[in-house]
């Protein structure tokens, strides 16, 4: 048994990447699923699509690779974080769509905790702010909304999960019932001092201890998968969300490491050791990884669009048919029009945290067309994450003013790293493996099954495919920039 296999559940659609004993990928299979609108800033999914998706393409990437699950030593998981499920234990049956990490139904709530004093004592146990994209007031709502959940989470009838915690139940049959300690850390109700679910945060929002999953390291025993499902049991051996598996990916081990991934949003983590740096910048203060008990703290800044601004080109003003049509089209972009995206589709994330906002784009012109607007929205990723990249450098200082580490569907345009690199003035250093979220998953269940190395030892395997080094002048970098924080300024104060 010297292969591993990755469930990779993202937020558009779910992958399965088999990797061999040295972490190459044998092969891979992806299943898109649709996402569901039933109210302005609601986002949900049905909890059918992710379970049906993740189980076929895992079937999928096995028999590509045309071997049986007899070759498989362990599965490692990560997923979406934040989205939240809660299910019956008798039945696993869910109670309720999945309530996406973008969803902002919960806006009310937070805003009457923040008014009544509670942001503090919360970020200080938490390291995450009140704001609608953690779990925690998901699980409130759902308990409040859906018919009798409140008196059957209070007879222990229910589970809450995020969305590895859900896999993880349906895979073995529900006979697990658990997270890890980076998706635990998501949820607004585990404290990342103590390394415990926190019964003051959980008493506040009415929320029944006995609905919370066990939290484990990272990498764990996390059961044995129904025989069923592959023709025998496999063991789950590494879980993380997708941001933290990034960075194991990344071997962004050492404090001071910076990654960016470019999905459907932007996440760009900065390892602090074992230091819980509070943020005075409105980052948050999150763990990295746990390993043998051993918590690895980071600052996250959280952008909630960057890959889905291209979707948004492609699904809602149709000017793309592909993803990949932007790159040309950002080159032959006019660059004097100056066109400014600001893409607070579902609000704004890191530093601003204003979910009320919206998006808006500013400098049209009579000539501006489908080029302006792709390069406007590729822009607008450099630019939201040279803001995650200021806040860091107040809060942790000149040790992360080094080099980006970055990976993502986004990092394959050669035009888009370019100008992140130009924005930030900063080396970007793009690794042959881009798809380092199940990678890292990977990584975790192999170190646990005794197949990969420690960490120190794989970090030496992490191969850069091509450093973009900045070729902006400093005036015209400043000139920019001063130019999208007027336009973000701009869009709050609509």
């Amino acid at each position: 048994m010297t292969h591993i296999l990755a469930i990779d559940q993202g937020t558009t659609s779910s992958r399965a990447i088999l990797f061999d004993a040295s972490l190459r990928v044998v092969a891979v299979a992806q299943e898109e699923f649709p996402q569901h609108y039933p109210a302005p800033g609601w986002v949900e999914h049905d909890p059918s699509d992710l379970w049906s998706t993740v189980a076929a393409t895992a079937r999928a990437a096995i028999e590509k690779a045309g071997g049986d699950a007899t070759d498989i030593a362990a599965i490692g998981i990560t997923n979406q974080r934040e989205t939240t499920l809660i299910w019956d234990r008798a039945t696993g049956q869910p109670i309720h769509n999945a309530i996406v990490w973008q969803d902002r139904r919960t806006a009310n709530t937070c805003d009457a905790l923040k008014r009544a004093g509670h942001e503090a004592m919360i970020t200080a146990r938490t390291g995450l702010l009140l704001d609608p994209y953690f779990s925690a007031t998901k699980v409130k709502w759902l308990l409040d909304h859906v018919p009798g959940a409140r008196a059957r989470a209070e007879r222990g009838e229910l589970a809450f999960g995020t969305v590895d915690s859900f896999l993880i139940w349906k895979l073995t049959g529900g006979r697990m019932h658990a997270t890890d300690a980076t998706n635990a850390a998501r949820t607004m109700l585990y404290n990342i001092a103590t390394g415990a679910w926190d019964a003051e945060i959980c008493g506040l929002l009415d929320i029944p201890m006995s609905l919370l999953p066990e939290v484990k390291d990272c990498a764990a025993d996390f059961g044995v998968t129904r025989a069923d499902l592959f023709g025998r049991e496999i063991p789950i051996l590494g879980v993380a969300g997708d941001q933290q598996a990034a960075t194991v990916g990344q071997a962004c081990f050492s404090p001071g490491m910076m990654k960016s991934t470019y999905g459907t949003g932007c996440f760009a983590l900065l390892n602090t050791g074992t230091d819980m740096v509070p943020s005075k910048n409105r980052l948050l203060t999150t763990i990295a990884y746990r390993l043998n008990g051993q918590t690895t703290y980071a600052l996250e800044g959280s952008i909630f669009i960057a890959g889905a601004v291209v979707q948004w080109l492609r699904d809602g003003l149709k000017i793309i048919r592909d993803a990949k049509e932007t790159q040309p089209l950002a080159e032959a972009a006019d660059a004097a029009q100056g066109v400014i995206l600001v893409p607070a589709f579902t609000g704004l994330g890191a530093p601003y945290w204003r979910p009320d906002c919206r998006g808006a784009v500013y400098g049209l012109t009579r000539n501006s067309g489908p080029a302006e607007l792709a390069r406007a929205a590729l822009e607008s990723v450099g630019y939201q994450t040279r803001d995650l990249l200021e806040a860091m450098r107040a809060d942790w200082g000149a040790a992360a003013d080094g080099v980006l580490r970055v990976d993502g569907g986004m990092t394959a345009s050669d035009w888009a790293m370019q100008f992140l690199s130009d924005i930030l003035g900063a080396p970007v250093d793009r690794p042959v493996v881009t798809e380092t979220t199940a990678l890292g998953a990977a990584y975790l269940a192999g170190l646990q099954a005794g197949l990969c190395p420690p960490p120190e030892e794989f970090a030496k395997g992490w191969a850069l495919e091509r450093r973009f080094e900045p070729g902006m002048s400093d005036a015209d970098r400043l000139a920019k920039y001063t130019r999208w924080q007027r336009a973000v300024q701009a869009t709050m104060s609509v």
